[in-house]
């Protein structure tokens, strides 16, 4: 499948020939609700955590004699029963996290790249960028016509795209990704897909 390659002037430079076994499969719905689940759950901190009876200060000696008061038998001020005890079956510190294999992950960023096909727009680089500025990166996203959440796919530290990370962290809508860290929410988060050329080639070599 062919798709235009554009500068950030959005003018035309040529067609680009995307991988139907990458950027045209069927997206497989399944595997990219698991593939989201676990990017969201390995990030839960999972650190909540309560006193049980035996860990919460005090409560040693008993607080009033087991018969003749007319109260219910009490050992310790500190039972789940009153206020300031301990906590029956409360949450503790514990990892969320689940594995996926290889290439069912792998699946999920295709099918994810092959959804978001009709908003993926590829540029060859982002040389024309001469200054670190916002207002050029407000101007190329503007020629490209992308608008709302844009998600830009490009290697920050190669030299044609020295002035990107700069020029773009002061947008809010902006996210700027590495191809080696591409991932299935920021792809379906987006609005729109912005690719260079560099970009393309690394991905289809790692997922093809």
């Amino acid at each position: 499948m062919a798709k235009e390659l554009l500068n950030t002037n959005g003018e035309k430079l040529g067609d680009i020939t995307l991988d139907k076994k990458v950027f045209g499969v069927e997206p497989n719905i399944h595997v990219m609700h698991l593939a989201l689940r676990r990017q969201l759950n390995n990030a839960r901190q999972g650190s909540a955590c309560t006193k049980t009876r035996a860990e919460v200060a005090g409560g040693g000696r008993k607080p009033w004699k087991q018969k003749g008061t007319g109260r219910a038998r009490a050992g310790s001020l500190r039972s789940p029963l009153f206020a300031g005890g301990g906590v029956i079956f409360g949450p503790k510190p514990r990892s969320f996290a689940f594995n996926m294999p290889q290439k069912a992950r792998q699946l999920a960023l295709r099918s994810a790249l092959s959804a978001r096909a009709s908003q993926l727009v590829l540029v060859k680089d982002f040389s024309t960028i001469a200054e670190p500025k916002t207002k050029l990166m407000v101007s190329a996203l503007k020629s490209l016509k992308v608008s709302g959440k844009v998600l830009i796919i490009a290697d920050i530290k190669a030299e044609e795209n020295k002035n990107l990370a700069l020029s773009a962290r002061n947008i809010p809508s902006v996210k700027l990704l590495l191809p080696t860290n591409l991932n299935v929410k920021d792809l379906l988060e987006a609005d729109y897909v912005v690719m260079t050329e560099a970009a393309v080639k690394e991905i289809t070599e790692r997922l093809s």
